[in-house]
């Protein structure tokens, strides 16, 4: 029987603790993490692989489910569904650190399942996922280089805070996730408001002290409840990779020298269709080389070549370590779009649609934590032939999730607040061409197309992806601007996006089991010049924000009106509100607050909607004088309509200097009649004077009374 076996730190204001031996015993290795009151399992398991496949077969899946925060789920089934955009970020986060660390040629199915069972809606369940994940790993048999520890840390008041609460986050200027051992960093994923270089790598630091303990805390559950690890049999592919290298090494140099991606990818199709007649003429000959195997080394083959290429100081394209491939800006590409821009680096292209709404367009989120409105969102599409391949079209995957997230975070810091522009943004980003860092490109594209829809950012905001080739720990080479094959082949990915003031977004995926701090210092100061670069190019195109909107993006204005007032607007069964809405075209939308937000299609129509819903909601002012239209007349006085839904009384004594004898000798109903608030008492009555208004305009026009009256009076 299994023992139970905890351990615990405190980190931060609480404690983190890891449990193992009580729950999910028939997986390879199952963790329960908790830090606050919020629960995760993570459990992990393992399979015999499959036949004929020639890559690591890792997956993880993460989970939250409503109960975990006493709620229950949407929709009619009340249950939950296909992942969300959440799950599936957090599902990356989770794969992204562990997958470097199994060793090459291994080849198990390994799954790794998180799931929340418990929320105290304060602590986020993806950090505890990712950590758990690593324990279970650690735990199990199978050849897992861990422990790794993540952590996620804030910024408030410049102090570092680590494992916010969601309260903490809302108001700090750091969102910041890294995942390392307990010398070098694995996975870093963060955002941030315009943050300085040099601050990045204090809270990256900061972050590193942490994951030490986390380390530390993992080493001592395997001590007490962890398994002996298995071995496993990796396929040695030495001899075979020997004969292939000797032989093809030298003309994989020169293809992989090509500077046109579609040309060096052809012109390497062909050498390995000669290499495998040449190695394999009959594959069913005894002893002929397992056609699986000759694909995985002719992998290390083009590995090798771009590697070496690189190292001599050589990159496929031709620049130099910390150059940028060639760049083209333009803007207003597409008619009656709010917004358009293309961003072109080399043979990266993202052409960008800007599209402005209202409050109705905004997305509902709901989840463990509170229900949030977004009024700003980014959607990366990459379809197939931006790469030149054929692929059935289906929604979005991973993947184009990820780098919208990315590029969606990257913008946001910028953005204008709602209270001045309050628009619902939405940003679609098509990649027609993709020869590296496409995320990165429509972090450019993005700021190209908000700024020509006339959206006012406070700054823009450009991003660039720096690669690395590693060897040694004293011989590495940094890449500004990675093409494919320099992703594809080399250590790793390393985005960075900001503004000329600081970073707004930050990730780096490894393919390698860590990097010093060393070497993150170099990528951040030499992201930063490229960054630079790329900003000068962009403000080639459009140097800042349009003043006006475009013409076929709707109009909004919006006012404050006293929330007293709100159902005066409304009126009985939403009466007034509809009247107004039918009269002028225009959607007016009411907040609990009294924020009254007037969105039409054009100017006019938008500005007559908010002439109405001000007249309706206007408080009456003592003193002033106003134009209104008689309503009822009465033997004591006529009252009259100074704004839509309130009248006020004007005594038959003040209709006139001179002595009346009948109110209808000098208004009826509908007439329009000056007058003059000269009184609003407890039970907000208005008082009004015709008189007081007559000598007030015959004062400003240097006029007598009695010729004003009797002017008024013959209209």
């Amino acid at each position: 029987m299994a023992v139970k076996v905890r351990v615990e730190r405190t980190i931060g204001d609480r404690v983190l603790s890891m449990e193992t031996g009580l729950l999910a015993k028939q997986a390879a290795g199952s963790v329960l993490v908790q830090y606050g009151e919020t629960v995760v399992l993570v459990a992990a398991a393992t399979g015999a692989p499959r036949a004929g496949i020639d890559f690591f077969p890792l997956t993880c899946d993460y989970r939250e489910r409503a109960a975990a925060a006493g709620k229950f789920p949407g929709g009619f089934l009340k249950r939950e569904g296909r992942p969300t955009m959440k799950e599936t970020l957090t599902s990356r986060l989770i794969d992204r650190p562990i997958r470097p660390l199994f060793p090459v040629g291994f080849n198990d199915e390994v799954q790794v399942q998180a799931s929340v069972l418990a929320s105290d809606r304060q602590t986020d369940g993806d950090v505890l996922a990712m950590n758990g994940a690593s324990a279970a790993l650690c735990i199990s048999e199978l050849p897992f280089h861990g422990p790794i520890g993540s952590v996620r840390l804030a910024q408030i008041d410049g102090v570092f805070v680590p494992f916010p609460s969601q309260d903490q986050l809302e108001e700090s200027d750091l969102d910041l996730i890294v995942s390392g051992s307990e010398d070098s960093v694995l996975m870093i994923e963060g955002f941030a408001r315009e943050m300085p270089e040099d601050r990045m790598l204090e809270a990256i630091d900061e972050c590193q002290r942490i994951i030490r303990e986390l380390c530390l805390m993992q080493k001592e559950l395997m001590e007490k409840g962890g398994k002996a690890k298995k071995e496993y049999d990796i396929p040695d592919y030495k001899p075979l990779q020997e004969r292939i290298y000797g032989a093809y090494l030298a003309d994989m140099k020169q293809i992989k020298a090509i500077e046109g991606k579609l040309e060096r990818n052809e012109a390497s199709k062909k050498l390995k269709e000669r290499a495998k007649a040449e190695l394999i003429p009959d594959p069913e000959a005894e002893g002929a080389i397992c056609e699986g195997h000759f694909s995985h080394v002719w992998h290390d083959l083009e590995e090798k070549a771009v590697r070496e290429l690189i190292l001599e100081g050589r990159r496929p394209d031709g620049r130099d370590s910390a150059s940028l491939r060639p760049i083209s800006c333009e803007v207003d590409l597409l008619p009656r779009v709010h917004g358009s821009a293309l961003f072109q680096r080399g043979e990266t292209q993202a052409l960008v649609t800007i599209t402005l709404g209202t409050g109705k367009d905004e997305q509902r989120v709901d989840g463990l934590f509170d229900e949030y409105s977004k009024k700003f969102m980014l959607d990366y599409y990459f379809p197939s032939f931006s790469v030149g391949e054929v692929r059935p079209i289906r929604g979005p995957g991973r993947r184009e999730i990820g780098h919208g997230a990315l590029a969606e975070r990257s913008v946001k810091p910028v953005l204008p607040d709602p209270d001045t522009f309050p628009y619902t943004i939405r940003v679609i980003s098509d990649i027609l061409e993709s020869n590296g860092s496409s995320s990165m490109a429509s972090v450019c594209g993005a700021t190209l197309g908000l700024m020509a829809a006339g959206v006012p950012i406070s700054n823009p905001v450009a991003g660039i992806s720096v690669g690395l080739v590693k060897e040694t720990d004293d011989r590495w080479t940094l890449l500004t601007d990675i093409i494919g094959d320099e992703d594809h082949f080399g250590d790793m990915d390393f985005k960075i996006a900001g503004s000329q003031a600081g970073i707004t977004g930050i990730q780096l995926d490894l393919k390698i089991a860590g990097i010093s701090r060393e070497i993150i210092k170099a990528t951040l100061g030499q992201s930063r010049d490229a960054r630079m670069e790329i900003l000068r190019n962009m403000i080639t195109a459009i140097r800042r924000p349009r003043a006006e909107i475009s013409g076929h993006a709707p109009r909004l204005l919006r006012t404050q009106i006293n929330p007293e007032k709100i159902g005066l607007l409304i009126g009985p069964g939403g009466k007034t509100i509809r009247a107004i809405q039918e009269s002028t075209g225009a959607n007016i939308e009411v907040e609990d607050d009294g924020t009254v937000t007037v969105a039409a299609h054009d100017g006019e129509s938008a500005m007559a909607a908010m002439a109405k819903v001000e007249a309706l909601t206007a408080s009456i002012q003592i003193g002033r004088v106003y134009e209104g239209r008689v309503t009822s007349v009465k033997d004591f006085g006529a009252f009259v309509e100074l704004v839509p839904g309130k009248d006020g009384l004007c005594h038959i004594s003040e209709l006139s200097d001179e002595y009346v004898a009948s109110v209808g000798d000098v208004c009826q109903v509908g007439d329009v009649m000056r007058v003059k608030v000269i009184a609003v008492d407890d039970q907000d009555r208005v008082k009004l004077s015709r008189r007081a208004a007559m000598r007030e305009l015959a004062e400003e026009n240097g006029e007598a009374p009695e010729a004003v009256e009797a002017e008024s009076t013959d209209e």
